[in-house]
């Protein structure tokens, strides 16, 4: 199985992997930083592939096959199992994901403490995120949405430390509200990854994030929608990285 060092620490920009097969254009490593899409409802981290000749090769989608990942290249490359090589990502767009996807963290979260509201869809871009939740209870729902994005800013402001640990499957599930997503359980494995925002928010989650809410900015909402009973989508970007935020 491959190693999936983003899990292991979301700000490896460069890392070196041993090649386990080739399908063309697909490269499959022993090792990988490349955050695959849409997993965990984020776009697909983009870069290069240093060969052992020294040429580069670009990274353009990185996909789940089964248990492996697959680098998608923009062309077939000649290497085969065993060859070393170096994978550089887009950081500047991975950053902007993970940026994304904390602020998607704290806003999920006042939305289900303060209305019991499950997220039921979402997408990540490095410009921009979406997310759906199950408001269906909730008359003025846009007011609704709209609070918790002015409430989200202010926890973001204040700079909490974010934790990222393994629990028991067992155990990780016995925490309220470690399941936000709307009739969807976390992969069947031993142990889950878990991300916390101490005092904010709990979930399984297998994705990158910011190691602090203070990276992440403010919300901006660009729009928000009824897309049915159970589906209200606010669309959202953010603000420019606040100065002195660790990027590394």
């Amino acid at each position: 199985m491959v190693r999936l060092l983003y899990q292991e620490d979301s700000y490896v920009k460069e890392f070196e992997a041993t090649v386990t097969r080739v399908d063309q254009n697909k490269i499959y490593l022993d090792a990988t930083a490349f955050h695959p899409g849409p997993s965990g409802g984020l776009d697909a981290d983009t870069g290069l592939l240093v060969l052992p000749s020294g040429s580069t090769v670009k990274v353009v989608n990185v996909i789940e096959d089964g248990d492996d990942v697959a680098h998608i290249t923009e062309a077939p490359v000649q290497l085969s199992p065993g060859d070393k090589v170096k994978g550089v990502l887009d950081w500047e767009r991975r950053y902007s994901m993970m940026r994304l996807h904390t602020a998607s963290h704290v806003l999920a979260a006042v939305l289900y403490n303060k209305y019991g509201a499950k997220i039921t869809g979402g997408h990540i871009k490095p410009d921009e995120a979406q997310d759906d939740f199950d408001l269906s209870g909730v008359e003025n729902w846009r007011q609704a949405i709209l609070t918790a994005v002015d409430e989200a800013n202010n926890v973001l402001s204040r700079c909490i430390d974010v934790k990222v640990y393994w629990l028991e499957r067992d155990r990780a599930l016995q925490i309220p509200g470690i399941v936000k997503l709307a009739g969807r359980l976390p992969p069947a494995v031993d142990k889950l990854r878990i991300v916390e925002i101490p005092g904010v928010d709990i979930q399984a989650d297998g994705a990158p994030h910011v190691k602090n809410t203070c990276e992440v900015g403010h919300i901006e909402v660009v729009s928000v929608e009824n897309r049915g009973k159970t589906r209200k989508r606010v669309y959202y970007r953010l603000s420019q990285v606040p100065a002195g935020a660790r990027t590394a």
